[in-house]
């Protein structure tokens, strides 16, 4: 029975996928982007490329905190990191971003194009496309509305790229010493709690049938 009801469900989700629809709201990804980008690249994890590009493996899921879409949209926007970020700044000046955002009601926006990097993983942004969830405090939890677009977007990107792993930002560290972990600087960690256990379970159970791989590891993060 309970197998029963999880197809129906992926059948549900699987019938909806073609009506769905992904709004266009670029972020600036100028000329300036693209350079800092590619000395990211190079400076973080030893890649020397002509251009911003990555190869999809992983899907991130986020929460931005930031309470409405125009603010974190105005946050991700500019090219180069805003003074309030000094704690990754003098890592590198490229400021923030992911592919994707996901509004309150289950809106969903592409910021940049999806095989361009987004500074959004410590160790992993050359293989992964950042999803952020507008909200996430304790007074504004993410909502069934993003539960689901989150569920359709990662289906959508399965369908389009060889995703391997779907994880939650607070996971991100059980990547060090897996080979998809490429940052150079053993110092260069921050403490991650996005987009919640919770959600990730849910998602995760949505998404059984594309059999992603295992989150590895880690002895030293046990607890995420």
């Amino acid at each position: 029975m309970k197998q029963l009801l999880l197809i129906i469900i992926t059948l549900i989700f699987l019938s909806c996928s073609a009506s769905k629809e992904i709004v266009d709201k670029p972020i600036v990804f100028n000329e300036e982007r693209t350079e800092l980008t590619r000395t990211y690249l190079l400076e973080r994890y030893g890649l020397e490329q002509e251009s911003p590009a990555i190869s999809p493996k992983m899907i991130v899921l986020h929460w931005t905190v930031i309470p409405s879409l125009e603010e974190a949209f105005e946050a991700f926007d500019p090219a180069t990191l805003p003074n309030w970020r000094p704690d990754i700044e003098s890592v590198s000046g490229l400021n923030v971003s992911s592919q994707f955002m996901v509004d309150r009601d289950g809106t969903i926006y592409s910021l940049m194009p999806e095989t361009n990097m987004a500074r959004h993983v410590i160790g992993l942004n050359h293989c992964a496309i950042g999803v952020e969830n507008v909200g996430g405090t304790k007074e504004l939890p993410l909502t069934k509305a993003q539960l689901k677009a989150n569920i359709w977007l990662v289906e959508y990107l399965s369908n389009k790229y060889p995703i391997e792993y779907l994880i939650g930002h607070y996971e991100y560290t059980n990547f060090e010493n897996h080979p998809l972990w490429l940052e150079k600087d053993e110092t260069y960690r921050t403490v991650k709690t996005d987009p919640g256990k919770d959600f990730m379970k849910k998602v995760r159970k949505a998404t059984k049938n594309l059999n992603f791989k295992p989150v590895p590891i880690n002895p030293e993060n046990n607890d995420n």
